[in-house]
């Protein structure tokens, strides 16, 4: 309840917390405006390949032209200005910077930049997601270690839904589900860059921004974006995913408590304790009337009858039996929410959410025939989606990580629906994201085979 009064305390004693933003596209440009006016928070630097593209993103943002025209991060620090770069490395080497924004949305680069921010002894809030759910586990111990935070971005939907179970766990009910809402539909899946725009109603204006990317946006739509979601958090919850993967059943908010139970209690869940999704479109493509397409929620039971008395005195909504309840935020503000995980980090020490284990991962899935010399292009792409497993699965299958299916050639082909495996392409041990990946799955397939043994 009192972190804004910790910013304002630390402001005036040490001023600002200093901040390095990696990535300027729409995510960070939700940031950045939050940015412009918060006297709490000095956006040193801001670093895209696309220089021009950063400074748009400020100017669009309500950044005025002097306020970002330093030429250096040295003068960056001492007028209190921002200096834009096409260099992360010069902002995460850079001793004065406390934390450090990853907001690339790539999982191979990613990796590498909140490795070298955790070696330079700088907070990290992994906004990129993409190779939180890949590698995160590995990243969270060793922030751990180097005496650093490791961090969710408060905003984006991981972290809201962490917080949810953290407080259903705290205040002692049992977490049934946890999750969050989309629009849905069977044929998504097979979604591309050419077709998402049609699905998505965007106007010609508003593709103009520069804030809209296909691939981004098909990811979200095909369901990949929803699997590295979930992923995160069955990875910082210990939720455990349903063998089947995500369900993205059509659900009215005032239905959660009823459909996101066990099914043996009528429920949809083959197991409690898990994660999935669900849609704002019922199968036929009309839509659900109280939906929860840009929220998030969690289900939870009573231990005792008498707490579920005090659902019924309270008017809380649950499921035909009285003992199954929900809570949701019907909206998250992404970007907008962002300073909470970098105050949080700096000034309280912890993180809002982040990886404990490794219970869910994102396998790549074939989204057509594919065939040997073919190279799979990745998240939102033409060849692949990603599909929620449990931990178990997908090491069972050696199944390849939807954050490596960028750049990969096949060496085999692979039929439409099928989860790509190691076996099935080149990879390139070479690379550090692929490194970092082998570590963790060597050490979580014998702590799995040792839990089933």
């Amino acid at each position: 309840m009192n972190l804004f009064s910790l910013l304002q305390k630390r402001t005036a004693e040490s001023g600002p917390i200093r901040v390095g933003v990696i990535g300027a596209g729409k995510f960070s440009s939700m940031f950045l405006t939050q940015a412009v006016d918060q006297p709490g928070i000095h956006v040193v630097g801001v670093a895209d390949i696309n220089v021009p593209k950063a400074r748009e993103a400020l100017e669009r943002t309500g950044w005025a032209l002097d306020r970002y025209a330093a030429s250096s991060l040295d003068e960056a620090l001492a007028t209190g200005g921002t200096h834009v770069t096409e260099s992360a490395d010069s902002l995460l080497t850079n001793g004065r910077i406390e934390v450090i924004l990853e907001i690339t949305g790539n999982p191979i680069i990613g990796t590498y930049h909140a490795l070298k921010a955790i070696d330079n002894g700088k907070h990290i809030v992994m906004v990129n997601v993409e190779a939180d759910c890949m590698v995160g586990p590995i990243l969270a111990r060793r922030a751990a270690a180097a005496g650093v935070v490791y961090s969710m971005a408060y905003g984006d939907q991981p972290a809201l839904i962490s917080e949810l179970v953290d407080w259903c766990r705290t205040v002692g009910f049992d977490v049934v589900s946890a999750g969050k809402g989309t629009k849905y539909l069977p044929e998504y899946h097979y979604s591309t860059p050419d077709t998402v725009w049609d699905y998505y109603g965007f106007t010609a204006e508003q593709l103009a921004t520069g804030d809209y990317n296909p691939k981004m946006f098909n990811s979200f739509l095909d369901g990949t974006k929803s699997a590295i979601e979930a992923a995160a958090v069955a990875n910082g919850t210990g939720l455990i995913p349903m063998d089947e993967g995500l369900h993205f059943t059509p659900v009215d908010v005032d239905e959660l408590s009823q459909k996101l139970k066990e099914r043996e209690k009528g429920g949809t869940l083959s197991r409690r304790g898990t994660v999935d999704i669900i849609s704002s479109l019922n199968r036929d493509g009309t839509e659900v009337a109280r939906d929860l397409r840009w929220g998030v929620f969690v289900t939870f039971e009573a231990k005792t009858d008498y707490a579920a008395q005090c659902f019924a005195e309270y008017g809380v909504k649950t499921d035909d039996s009285g003992r199954y309840g929900s809570l949701y935020r019907p909206y998250h503000m992404i970007g907008l929410e962002l300073p909470v995980s970098i105050a949080s980090a700096v000034l309280r020490g912890e993180p809002t959410g982040t990886a404990h284990g490794f219970h869910g991962d994102v396998v790549s899935t074939a989204k057509k025939e594919l065939r040997a010399g073919e190279t799979l292009d990745g998240e939102g792409g033409y060849t692949v989606f990603g599909k929620l497993a449990p931990a178990h699965i997908s090491l069972g299958h050696n199944a390849l990580p939807l954050g490596l299916a960028h750049g990969m050639k096949l060496i085999r082909d692979v039929p439409k629906d099928q989860m790509i495996s190691w076996d099935d392409v080149d990879a390139d041990e070479s690379l550090l994201a692929v490194q970092v990946r082998r570590e963790l799955e060597s050490e979580f397939r014998a702590e799995h085979l040792a839990a089933t043994a």
